[in-house]
């Protein structure tokens, strides 16, 4: 399951985010490629050793976890550190799958999830969209500046060709406590009429055997 999380930063947050990013040091996409993806990877990353950069990073990833969509369609049990990237004219990232396991090797995170935050206003470049395959075909998602999308990391897709200004956006991978992809979808559309219950005004009282559901499920498939 994809899915769109409109809203992840604020306007004056992306133009934060931005304006920190234009004093860093970009270098080639390739250094953290893994070994099928290098070949087709022809990005730039924002030098993730610059305390900068780093601050960036918990900035950013502190704003997606507040995100109310995105804890029930993720149930993250662990994020991996994002990554700024930035595509220039020229820049793409072929047909790939992401390595199922990331990290240092002592320290290994299964990566369940993937997701983009998009950074750059939509209409300051042209390409760039994130092509991912489907049952029903190729998706293709080119958001505005702030939006996300969450997507399986074991699908195959790519960054299409930027033909005009620059792409710049925030990557980054999620461990789940669901890890079956049937289940977690099940938990979220649990979820999210919950919610909707729950806003139509329906008693609490009412609404628990649905939270009692939703916690047991949990804690049946639920895993670290």
């Amino acid at each position: 399951m994809s899915l769109i999380l409109q809203g992840v930063l604020p306007a004056e947050d992306v133009a934060r985010v931005r304006a920190d990013l234009d004093g860093v040091v970009w270098s080639s996409g390739k250094r953290t490629a893994g070994a099928a993806a290098r070949g087709v990877k022809e990005n730039l990353q924002a030098d993730g050793s610059d305390p900068k950069v780093r601050a960036l990073e918990q900035f950013v990833a502190e704003a997606l976890r507040r995100h109310p969509m995105f804890d029930i369609a993720a149930r993250p049990a662990r994020v991996t550190r994002l990554m700024f990237s930035r595509y220039e004219p020229g820049m793409t990232y072929g047909a790939h799958a992401d390595d199922a396991l990331m990290g240092p090797s002592e320290d290994k995170l299964r990566t369940d999830l993937a997701f983009t935050i998009f950074l750059a206003d939509r209409a300051s470049y042209e390409g760039g969209a994130l092509v991912v395959t489907t049952a029903l075909g190729e998706q293709e998602i080119a958001l505005e500046a702030g939006d996300a999308i969450l997507y399986p990391a074991g699908s195959i897709h790519y960054v299409a060709p930027v033909t005009r200004g620059a792409r710049l956006a925030a990557v980054g991978w999620v461990q789940s406590f669901i890890a079956d992809p049937g289940q977690r979808e099940l938990l979220f559309d649990l979820s999210v009429t919950r919610a909707r219950l729950a806003q139509a005004g329906v008693a609490r009282e009412d609404l628990l055997p649905l939270d009692k559901s939703i916690s047991n499920l949990m804690r049946m498939w639920a895993r670290g």
